[in-house]
């Protein structure tokens, strides 16, 4: 008798347990996860052996940053989304201020010409990329909070323009203009999805492509970027170069790539390729089925994003609901133009691949986003859970 209660125990608790955790998303995570961490082994080794003498260099602070953004994940899993809705507001303001500190010499660090991170110690704080999280949290409980007015009178929506004019213009400052582009697109996403009608946000998207389109006009370099994008092979060992490289990678990877460890390109003609362009090395060691099964993996993690923020949505939890839809758009549009940038669909922008490429900034936010993710389908779930009379838990499928 004693063993069929603690059956009967552990069947409950299992049941328990996968309706509290989204599996599907926790799953796409781990293979994530453990996919980057060989491709940045595979595409560092040369250059870390040449720079640091260690040819696992990288690779050991890629797993350090795994385990860190693991635990982060699993502490943002245990606290309440009250918390983040209460402290929204707060959290932007310190990311400004910290956007300000990057641009101010002696303190922000400067590589290749561009001003984004802040030096921490052995660690280099990418202020961009909780520029973009902190962004959908505040949108995300502004929805909330003015929801109905913003629906009646599109005017509400001043306020919300203003915030992502300002972290805009300190992005371009930087200059980011891939990370501007991922957070006023992952905003605009947000707004339609928090039910402004369709007339003054196609305003706001005319108005926001206007302003990128003078960006690009008023910067020599980025217009460099965006003929060369057009015709590479015009200027292969110049402004054409690293696109070419990734192309050649990409080509010779065919159906199942060269093997696991074998990319040629990696060996310094592909510049980062541990980082911005590790897809390409990807593509060239697995070949067009490796490309497959990532994207299938991604389709699968922005796909339960957007089913748990349903599922709040449901369960009258707007803000759970908005902020599962800013991070899937967010985490779908840097995955789409990051692969989209290594197969010369897309002018060559600064932007990693989640959870795979090599950063510390980038693996540590995208974990809390996600986190916050798998706390939402936590809270939908417990308010989907009734209780009997005797106080027994009955349970039943929320998503």
């Amino acid at each position: 008798m004693p063993a069929q209660v603690t059956r009967k125990r552990i069947r409950g608790f299992d049941l328990q347990l996968s309706r509290r955790v989204d599996l599907v998303l926790l799953l796409s995570i781990v293979i994530l996860l453990c996919l980057g961490l060989v491709m940045v082994a595979s595409a560092s080794v040369t250059i870390a052996d040449q720079n640091t003498g260690n040819p696992f260099y990288y690779f050991y602070r890629q797993l350090l940053y795994v385990a860190l953004g693991v635990s982060i994940m699993v502490l943002v899993y245990r606290l309440p989304l009250s918390f983040w809705e209460n402290a929204g507001l707060l959290m932007l303001l310190i990311t400004m201020v910290l956007l300000v500190m990057v641009l101010i010499p002696g303190i922000g660090k400067t590589v290749n010409g561009s001003s984004r991170w802040l030096p921490l110690g052995s660690f280099n704080l990418q202020v961009s990329e909780l520029a973009k999280l902190m962004m959908i949290v505040y949108l995300a409980g502004y929805l909330v909070r003015q929801g109905e007015k913003i629906r009646a009178m599109p005017k509400e929506l001043l306020r919300p323009i203003i915030v992502m004019s300002i972290l805009g213009a300190l992005l371009l400052k930087e200059p980011d203009f891939g990370a501007t582009a991922v957070l006023i697109a992952t905003s605009l996403a947000m707004i339609y999805l928090g039910g402004v009608r369709l007339g003054p946000l196609f305003l706001l998207i005319i108005l926001a492509s206007v302003v990128m389109a003078l960006v690009i006009g008023g910067s020599p370099e980025r217009m460099e970027r965006m003929t060369s994008f057009f015709d590479p092979w015009q200027d292969p060992y110049d402004s054409g170069f690293q696109l070419t490289q990734s192309l050649i990678a990409i080509g010779n990877g065919a159906w199942f790539g060269k093997g696991l460890g074998e990319s040629i390109q990696k060996l310094f003609y592909l510049p980062e390729a541990h980082t911005d362009f590790l897809f390409a090395v990807l593509a060239e060691e697995l070949g067009l089925l490796g490309v497959c099964v990532v994207i299938v993996l991604y389709t699968l993690l922005v796909w339960r994003c957007f089913v748990s923020g349903a599922q709040a949505e449901s369960q009258q939890q707007p803000f759970g609901a908005y902020l599962c839809y800013g991070i899937g758009v967010w985490i779908a549009l840097q995955a789409f133009i990051n692969m989209g940038v290594n197969m010369g669909m897309l002018p060559t922008k600064g932007l990693t691949l989640p959870l795979m490429s090599a950063g510390g900034s980038s693996m540590l936010v995208t974990c809390v986003a996600l986190g916050l993710v798998l706390r939402v389908h936590r809270e939908g779930f417990e308010a989907g859970r009734p209780r009997s009379v005797t106080g027994r838990t009955s349970y039943k499928v929320v998503s």
